[in-house]
């Protein structure tokens, strides 16, 4: 699983209300603690939920309802505590519905049912021309394509394909079959949030073996 199918289906919203099934639980559960991103939606959407409970919670049963003074017209006078919290709650979940969630539901649908144009990087050979020297312009936060291809060994079962930053971490993983490596391999990174050098790795897979066989640094640039 990668950022671009997880922020696709939602997972993280799914997530914290408790609609994925076990199997994609586990499955989303392995992949946020090495995608940032995704960790940085759950934590913003705890926090939501967290704050919601705490001002829909009913009031303590010491709480003192002041009446409302007899005569007066005034609306806001006639929101007591009991009624206003929670009004106040809804109002809050209703924005960030309208302008979080609605939004993400259109884009996402969108996107889906039209053709893009995103930035491409061939990194076919990158590593003959010298270090750092591929270069793309994107927009912050737009994915972009990769193109490269994985030199096939009949000792791998599998490839892993995963993103580091210029520290070295570890941003995403995917996983290519063996079959796939046969033609040129294209992969739609999720968008960056901080431009900079970035390098794909590819490793391959079989039983306990474990092996390197590319590594293709690039540098991501934004457009102003």
């Amino acid at each position: 699983m990668d950022h671009a199918e997880a922020d696709r289906q939602m997972l993280s919203e799914r997530y914290l209300l408790n609609e994925l099934t076990p199997e994609v639980r586990e499955e989303f559960e392995e992949h946020f603690f090495s995608c940032q991103q995704c960790a940085l939606d759950l934590e913003a959407g705890a926090a939501f939920l967290d704050h919601s409970k705490a001002v829909l919670s009913p009031p303590l049963k010491s709480e003192v309802v002041r009446p409302v003074p007899e005569g007066s017209q005034r609306f806001w006078a006639r929101l007591r505590p009991a009624f206003a919290l929670p009004l106040l709650g809804l109002l809050i979940v209703l924005s960030y519905q309208s302008f979080v969630v609605f939004p993400r539901l259109q884009h996402a649908a969108h996107s889906a049912g039209n053709p893009q144009l995103l930035p491409a990087l061939s990194l076919i050979n990158v590593a003959a021309r010298g270090e750092n020297q591929a270069s793309l312009l994107a927009r912050k936060g737009e994915p972009f394509l990769l193109f490269v291809d994985i030199p096939g060994d009949d000792r791998f079962s599998t490839y892993v394909a995963n993103l580091q930053d210029a520290a070295g971490k570890e941003l995403w993983s995917l996983t290519i079959p063996q079959a796939a490596t046969k033609d040129t391999i294209s992969i739609q990174v999720p968008g960056r949030d901080a431009p900079g050098i970035y390098t794909l790795v590819i490793r391959g897979e079989s039983g306990t073996e474990n092996t390197e066989v590319g590594r293709y640094p690039f540098n991501l640039q934004f457009q102003q």
